[in-house]
C-alpha cells in the first residue's frame, strides 16, 4: 500500500503500535504518574474522557510502566458485567477457580489478594474498562469489595475507565454518593491542542521510520480542525490522507488533500 511509496517500515497510524512507541502527551504523562501513585497506595481512581481521546492508550502505557515484580494488573472490559461475573473474571486472571455463590467468590478474592500482598509483596491493580456501561449493582459491588478491615485498608487499587457520562450520568447522581465518596483520584482526558496534534503526527511518522515531512503545516492545521484534537480521529484522517495521496503519487500532503479526505473519504464523519 502507501507504506512502500513513502518509504515506511511500519504503518504509522494503526492500532498495533508497541506501547513504548506510543505518543505521550503532557496530560498522558501526568495521568500515568497519578495512576502509578494510586496503584502504589491501593487507591480508587476514575478515568473519563470523550470517545477516542486516548483512554485505551493511557491504560496500555500505564500497564507497560508498572514493574511486573511489584504489581499484578487485572483488566476487565464487559458492558454486561454482573457482580458474579466480576468475581469470576478477576479470580480467573489470578488462576483461581471461582465458587458459584457471589459471597463465597468474594471471600476467595479477598483471601487471594491478601496472599499476593503478604507472601509475594505485590500490589494488585484492577482496571475496569467501559465502566460507563455498567449497572449500578456492579458498581456498588466494587464499593463492598473495597471495604476491608472495617474500611481502613483497601485490598487492591481500582481504576474505573469510561466515557464522560460515567461522571455526568452516574457518579454525580445522589444515588451513587456512597461510591463517589470513596474515589481518591479523578482523571479527565481532554482533547489535544494544535501543538500536541502536530507532535502526535510527527511521533507516529517517526515510528514508521519516515524520514521526510509528508504533512505540511497547513495540513496539520486542517487535521487539527477536522479532528478537534481527538487522537482516534487524527489516526483516521491521516490514514485516509496517506492512502489517497499514495494512490495519486503525491509525496506531499497539504491542507487541500485533508479537506478532500474529510469531505469524501470519512464515512460517517464521527468517532467510532
Amino acid at each position: 500500500m502507501y507504506e512502500s511509496f513513502y518509504g515506511m517500515s511500519h504503518t504509522p497510524f494503526g492500532k498495533d503500535i508497541p506501547a513504548e512507541r506510543l505518543y505521550e502527551s503532557r496530560q498522558i504523562q501526568d495521568a500515568i504518574g497519578r495512576l502509578t501513585y494510586a496503584a502504589d497506595r491501593k487507591q480508587f481512581a476514575v478515568v473519563t474522557g470523550d470517545p477516542g481521546c486516548g483512554k485505551s492508550t493511557l491504560i496500555r502505557l500505564f500497564n507497560a510502566t508498572l514493574p511486573k515484580d511489584r504489581y499484578t494488573l487485572l483488566y476487565l472490559s464487559d458492558s454486561k458485567l454482573t457482580p458474579r461475573w466480576l468475581y469470576t473474571g478477576l479470580l480467573g486472571q489470578l488462576g483461581v477457580e471461582p465458587k458459584f455463590y457471589r459471597g463465597d467468590a468474594k471471600r476467595q478474592l479477598q483471601k487471594k489478594l491478601e496472599t499476593i500482598y503478604d507472601s509475594q509483596e505485590k500490589r494488585v491493580v484492577c482496571v475496569l474498562d467501559e465502566a460507563h456501561l455498567l449497572s449500578r449493582e456492579t458498581l456498588e459491588e466494587f464499593r463492598f469489595l473495597l471495604n476491608s478491615e472495617f474500611d481502613s485498608v483497601s485490598p487492591m487499587a481500582l481504576v474505573l475507565v469510561g466515557q464522560t457520562e460515567l461522571w455526568d450520568q452516574k457518579l454525580r447522581m445522589q444515588g451513587y454518593a456512597a461510591i463517589t465518596q470513596r474515589i481518591d483520584m479523578n482523571i479527565v482526558l481532554n482533547h489535544m491542542d494544535r501543538s500536541e496534534t502536530g507532535n502526535y503526527i510527527t511521533a507516529h511518522l517517526s515510528y514508521a521510520d519516515c524520514r521526510e515531512d509528508i504533512f505540511t503545516p497547513g495540513a496539520e492545521e486542517e487535521i487539527y480542525k477536522v479532528s478537534n484534537g481527538i487522537p482516534r480521529m487524527i489516526n483516521r484522517i491521516c490514514e485516509k490522507a496517506l492512502m489517497y495521496s499514495g494512490q495519486q503519487k503525491k509525496k506531499l500532503i497539504d491542507e487541500h488533500v485533508i479537506r478532500y479526505v474529510a469531505e469524501h473519504e470519512m464515512v460517517g464523519g464521527g468517532v467510532k
